[in-house]
């Protein structure tokens, strides 16, 4: 049976206590507790605040935090040196008066008196814990990437902050548009560099999707990874002039050099553009490469008058449908030939790259997940998020401004990421893929008398 202070042990029974000894911490480890613990009570003037409620309630708190604040660094400094006008031999570090010091406080900076700490021996500058945490600018920068990337000017910066009072707002700083934009940009950078130095070696993927997204004049190509969870991985971006071979490889040799497994069978959805299989198959070993069936659709209408892409559009989504894949191609080639008379130029647009954009039935995928791979839809909604926080950009200065925003688009799409619809048939996907590649794969033929020779 436990004891506890309502039960005597036999050692209690014989000296009469009944609650037992508290227990005492090693001297080294009572020292480091004290520094970090808090006061118990803290006395607050409540009659210097009467103006802040009448501010309401959120700059009375504030107020009254402050004033706490303020208390608990006191109790900090009289922790580390002792009372004031009492000499403690056992201190470790001595009173030096007072300073100014700023803390993070809903966005801004707010200025406050603060006590000034040295070693014993005065040599060396000793920091209060808890001013350490609050004055950390580490919050401001997330903070202002936030509402910048919430669509709010560095102009309007300050309208978007929580409402302090008159007397907390007179002592801050850090709101201003140089200010704010500073911040933004060392928080952009940040994003981009953990973007793009993310180690991937312990992603099993099952499917990459690659596309291009355009800034101003600036064409960055993203990568989206899907693991065979479901879950959906933001892997990496490039910034060249047009979608071309070249900046696709880099692309995707980053993302090899950063240990993503290259040489399992992969599925790359992908949308019409010539430049991407030949970039994706000199980087992965074996690639499974679909395209997008809605941009097929889309493109075959850009060749075509108003009066045939409805009747066009039809057919091709009814041939998409169709159960058999074969089926569905011979459908689609029955419709180039009937084109190539009138409109030559949907003809070609139609045979281009046809029978990847049958991949996906080909392989076997589940109905529910089908309709997730069979487009780029998932990519090009994380796209759309980006452009539609930067939305109010509008001056791009150079490429790696261009690389700051959609890193930054991408990891704040990233939280509103779900995983992707049929997870569930995401492990009978890669079987499929690695039956594909067995099939396709030819095995090296072996000539003993070649080897002989």
């Amino acid at each position: 049976m436990t004891n506890n202070y309502q039960t005597m042990g036999r050692r209690a029974q014989a000296t009469g206590r009944v609650t037992p000894k508290k227990a005492r911490l090693a001297p080294e480890l009572a020292e480091q507790e004290e520094r970090l613990s808090l006061p118990e009570t803290v006395a607050v003037a409540v009659a210097e605040l009467a103006d802040q409620l009448e501010e309401g309630l959120l700059a009375f708190a504030v107020g009254t935090g402050l004033q706490v604040l303020g208390a608990v660094l006191e109790h900090e400094a009289a922790v580390l040196a002792g009372p004031k006008g009492k000499h403690d031999r056992g201190r470790s570090a001595v009173r030096h008066g007072t300073d100014s010091g700023l803390v993070t406080l809903g966005g801004r900076q707010v200025q406050l008196s603060r006590p000034r700490l040295r070693s014993a021996d005065r040599k060396s500058e000793v920091q209060l814990p808890t001013y350490q945490a609050v004055s950390s600018t580490e919050l401001l920068s997330r903070l202002a990437m936030d509402r910048m990337l919430a669509k709010l000017s560095t102009r309007r910066y300050r309208t978007g902050l929580e409402p302090v009072g008159e007397a907390v707002e007179a002592r801050s700083r850090g709101t201003g548009k140089s200010s704010v934009s500073r911040r933004f940009v060392a928080a952009t950078e940040e994003a981009l560099g953990e973007l793009m130095a993310a180690e991937l070696s312990g992603l099993d993927l099952v499917a990459v999707m690659v596309d291009g997204v355009v800034f101003s004049g600036h064409t960055v190509v993203v990568a989206l990874g899907i693991d065979v969870e479901g879950h959906k991985h933001p892997l990496a971006l490039e910034e060249g002039d047009t979608e071309n071979a070249t900046l696709v490889v880099a692309l995707l040799a980053g993302l090899r050099d950063r240990g993503l497994d290259v040489t399992k069978p992969t599925l790359f959805v992908i949308d019409g553009s010539k430049a991407l299989p030949p970039a994706i198959k000199a980087v992965f070993d074996h690639p499974v490469i679909a395209r997008c069936q809605e941009h097929k659709i889309r493109n075959v209408k850009g060749y075509l008058p108003e009066a045939a892409r409805t009747v066009v559009e039809r057919r091709m989504r009814a041939a998409y449908k169709d159960a058999d894949p074969l089926a569905g191609q011979g459908k689609l080639e029955a419709l180039a030939k009937e084109l190539e008379r009138s409109h030559p130029g949907a003809a070609a647009s139609l045979r281009e790259g046809l029978a990847e954009t049958f991949t996906v039935a080909r392989l076997g995928v589940p109905p529910r997940l089908a309709r997730t791979l069979r487009s780029t839809n998932p990519i090009e909604s994380m796209n759309d998020i980006c452009k539609d926080h930067c939305r109010n950009v509008k001056r791009w200065q150079d490429g790696k401004m261009v690389l700051r925003w959609c890193a930054a688009g991408m990891l704040e799409a990233k939280k509103q990421f779900r995983r992707v619809d049929g997870f569930m048939h995401l492990g009978k996907l890669r079987a499929a893929l690695e039956a594909h590649i067995a099939v396709t794969v030819t095995p090296p033929s072996y000539n003993p008398e070649q080897e002989a020779a």
